[in-house]
């Protein structure tokens, strides 16, 4: 283990997060596939491996100090990218059921790869439109917590992942800068799609101290048959 995974490790342990040797090799082998794949795609403009181990891994994991991730059954990931902040979820701890969805189908490939490669077991990797795919049996209202790390604002998002979030589960944007000002712009989004705000966590990534906001909405009725509206509608004209 050299400085930047123990670094890594102490800072998880910190927040009561264990990870094991196979888990950091996993890590490891996430990384250089990340960099590997990153030559031949645009997965990310972040590439030094103590950037990715704190940008990339530990900020995916933050979204664990605040949910209880033991008791999360299954995960939606929405327009996951590189595979953040699922994979490293799902490394961390592997009892998940993680569905990713993302449109661009190259990325799909990649993600398809990197679980092969890892070892993981129970994800489901979805090419498709969330809007198309949040109105399929076993997806709508179907996931205990569904994520989307840096996609879209508020109004926006909600219609994008509080299909997929089951009554009772919760849904949770990871956010950079700071999200009052969407929060507001999305109150009558949230109350179309029957979700309710439950608690804005506010933090900064070790090191260079960048801000970050765990947004946590509580699904509090099902989706209506109307939502979400065909692709590119939320995009275009967000409610």
């Amino acid at each position: 283990m050299d400085d930047i995974q123990k670094s890594f490790v102490e800072r998880l342990q910190q927040q009561g997060i264990a990870i094991d040797d196979r888990q950091l090799h996993q890590f490891e082998q996430y990384y250089e596939l990340l960099v590997e794949w990153n030559e031949k795609m645009n997965l990310t403009g972040i590439t030094e491996r103590d950037q990715v181990y704190t940008k990339h891994f530990y900020d995916s994991l933050t979204l664990a100090f605040y949910v209880k991730m033991p008791d999360i059954g299954n995960m939606a990931d929405i327009g996951s990218g590189a595979g953040f902040p699922g994979i490293p979820l799902k490394i961390a701890f592997p009892h998940l059921k993680l569905t990713i969805v993302d449109s661009l189908n190259k990325r799909i490939t990649f993600l398809k790869h990197v679980v092969e490669t890892l070892g993981l077991e129970q994800v489901e990797l979805i090419h498709g439109r969330a809007e198309e795919v949040a109105r399929k049996q076993g997806y709508r209202d179907g996931f205990d917590l569904v994520t989307a790390r840096a996609v879209a604002r508020m109004a926006v998002l909600n219609e994008f992942c509080l299909p997929f979030t089951k009554v009772g589960g919760r849904f949770a944007a990871m956010k950079g800068s700071d999200p009052s000002e969407e929060i507001q712009e999305a109150a009558r989004s949230l109350k179309e799609l029957r979700g309710s705000l439950n608690q804005v966590y506010s933090f900064s990534l070790p090191i260079e101290e960048s801000d970050r906001h765990i947004v946590i909405i509580d699904k509090k009725g099902a989706t209506p048959a109307k939502y979400p509206r065909k692709a590119g509608t939320a995009a275009k004209s967000p409610l």
